[in-house]
């Protein structure tokens, strides 16, 4: 994060000019002639990701031009970080101005590079902002995003429930926040079955970790997430095609710890209360069964109908939890059903709300912050396919349509119809590389998550 940017101060910065197809015309009227002449010998059009160095007389780089599509995107010049020779750059060009915090987040993020196995490929670019920008709305920003990508990208060897544990432990005490955690057999102890039916085969064992912040006056906010540490598929097993990703199944936790974090960082108005379901699904003699019948928190009973369906139990009994104290409002995240993939791909967040209001303000977050969102429908006539001849539900549909859906209105069944609640179902992870998001782990949604938070608790300035 620090790498990525300097703010203010007299540093002298190469001018990066950032042209459209609109603007380009205009700015052309304000070169000389041998400037002119040097983009035209290099055949430079102003088309998103083109890239020229302009010499002065000396034959020094005096500044850069760059072609983009859309100002508002911050991900227009987020490949700019790496293309760049290393060294200090500052914006210019008309429009900059009015969108240099979104281009300042989407640099930040372009500059990101996982490390933790192996060294940098290079230093990125920085860039001055002027002292005009929100610093610490850019700084969190793009700190919180490669939080939740650094957590998705790191094996499970080394992301057990007791890492994501030490994790939210270190953010809380860095925010004053309290933490407190429930451990292997004590779930049972304070009934969290679940949480405990599917982390017991595991030598890790599970917990449902919570952390507490904010002025106890301030409406609730509670962030669920689910944290599978790595997921087998339970008996049910995965193939291993199936396999090879799931370390990022804890991508629902990253997503709600890296939100978390931003909240408590940028000071947002609320009591928080993160409660993250971390178990791993693995395979031994006392393996959770298909057919098995569990009691969850609620007192509901679920018939285990497929065993890679794990990770809505997790988040049952911890959105059970959620719903006692009647917060203001209940987000949580998880990478729950490949159903959500099937339906909007593997770049848009899929999301269900019980509240109208509630998923319409996030969606129109999602659009300003250029963090797509796409809400899907609690459609009660599947309902039905979650029925159980011996208990009260099943946790899977026999249906092979539907499955994001299915998997949500299971989750409502928990959730108190009088608290607001938004579910996230997110692939938490790139396929492919674009600017400034690189193959990987990848917070999907946050960005919108956290806009419609600012409006809805009065601190936009922030």
């Amino acid at each position: 994060m620090t790498e990525s940017f300097v703010f203010g101060g007299r540093d002298t910065a190469i001018a990066i000019l950032l042209v459209t197809a609109t603007s380009y015309p205009r700015m052309c009227k304000k070169l000389d002639a041998t400037q002119l002449s040097w983009l035209e010998q290099n055949q430079f059009e102003p088309k998103a990701g083109n890239l020229l160095a302009i010499p002065d007389a000396g034959g020094n780089i005096e500044r850069f031009i760059c072609g983009v599509s859309d100002l508002t995107d911050p991900f227009a010049i987020a490949d700019l970080p790496m293309a760049l020779p290393e060294g200090l750059y500052m914006l210019e060009g008309s429009g900059v101005k009015a969108n240099v915090e979104a281009l300042a987040i989407g640099w930040g993020l372009g500059a990101y590079q996982f490390t933790r196995y192996k060294n940098a490929r290079r230093k990125p670019a920085q860039l001055k902002l002027p002292n005009a920008v929100n610093h610490p709305r850019v700084q969190e920003m793009v700190a919180a995003t490669n939080r939740v990508r650094d957590l998705i990208n790191t094996p499970a060897e080394d992301m057990m429930p007791r890492h994501m544990a030490a994790v939210i432990a270190e953010i809380a005490q860095t925010h004053g926040g309290e933490f407190q955690e429930i451990v292997g057999d004590d779930l049972l102890t304070n009934n969290y079955p679940c949480i405990h039916t599917v982390g017991r085969a595991s030598v890790h064992p599970p917990r449902l970790i919570e952390l507490l912040w904010g002025d106890k006056s301030h409406p609730t906010l509670t962030l669920v997430g689910k944290g599978i540490s790595f997921d087998s598929g339970g008996l049910n097993i995965k193939p291993a095609s199936g396999m090879r990703s799931m370390k990022k199944d804890m991508g629902g936790a990253a997503h709600a710890i890296g939100l978390a974090q931003l909240i408590m960082a940028l000071e947002l108005p609320v009591r928080l209360r993160l409660l993250v379901a971390a178990a791993e699904n693995a395979i031994s003699a006392n393996s959770f069964r298909p057919g098995d019948v569990i009691q969850t928190r609620s007192g509901i009973t679920v018939e285990i109908d497929n065993t890679d369906a794990e990770g809505r139990l997790v988040l049952c009994d911890a959105l059970t939890e959620a719903c006692e104290e009647k917060p203001d409002l209940i987000i949580d995240f998880a990478t729950l059903t490949g159903a959500a993939r099937v339906a909007v791909g593997t770049e848009i967040a899929a999301f269900f709300s019980n509240d109208k209001e509630l998923a319409a303000s996030i969606s129109e977050a999602g659009e300003q912050a250029c963090d797509p969102t796409w809400q899907l429908p609690l459609h009660k006539g599947y309902r039905s396919l979650l029925k159980s001849h011996v208990a009260d539900l099943q946790n899977s549909a026999n249906s092979p349509f539907g499955g994001a859906i299915t998997a949500a209105l299971y989750l409502q069944t928990f959730v108190d119809d009088k608290v607001s609640w938004a579910h996230f179902d997110v692939m938490a992870w790139n396929t492919r590389s674009r600017n400034g998001r690189p193959v990987g782990g990848e917070a999907m949604g946050i960005r919108a998550v956290f806009g419609m938070l600012e409006q809805r608790y009065n601190r936009s300035d922030k």
